[in-house]
């Protein structure tokens, strides 16, 4: 049996206190503790990004991360995105190009796009290939998606 332990950290700008089992990941503890349930488990090994979500801004796989890491920190998943009006423009324009196909990785693409447009606000095609290389989609062949951020982005190249 493992240790619990306490944390407490931002979970979509709202405060979260909660008990986890030590090993733990965030994955499990976003899913299973704490019934948020778009994060989604897809190989368990930090190579699909369906598990995407941001803690203190940075873009990371959560089943790779022990949910202790998240004490006092800030984590958005695909709802926090999804609750922010400010991110209205990349939902749009993922349905405008078609961007979604089954829904699997859209959640982790959300999450990584939207990581990638708060760091580059207008981004050529280049650097939202590059953004997105960690998010695996097996539906789209990724060229929707690509257009889809470079729209939302306000950049067509």
């Amino acid at each position: 049996m493992s240790l619990a332990v306490e944390i407490a950290f931002k979970l979509n700008g709202s405060p979260v206190r909660v008990s986890i089992p030590a090993t733990m990941t965030a994955l499990s503890m976003l899913r299973d503790q704490l019934n948020v349930t778009g994060t989604k488990y897809g190989c368990g090994e930090g190579e699909c990004g369906a598990c995407t979500i941001l803690v203190d801004g940075l873009s990371v796989n959560s089943c790779l991360m022990f949910a202790v890491e998240c004490d006092g920190r800030e984590l958005t998943t695909v709802e926090g995105v999804a609750a922010n009006p400010v991110n209205d423009r990349l939902r749009d324009a993922l349905v405008e190009h078609g961007g979604v196909q089954c829904g699997f990785c859209t959640p982790g693409m959300v999450v990584q796009s939207k990581w990638l447009l708060d760091k580059h606000p207008h981004p050529d095609r280049h650097q939202v290939e590059r953004g997105l290389e960690g998010n695996l989609c097996r539906c789209t062949g990724y060229k929707k998606i690509v257009d889809a951020v470079c729209g939302a982005g306000g950049s067509n190249e």
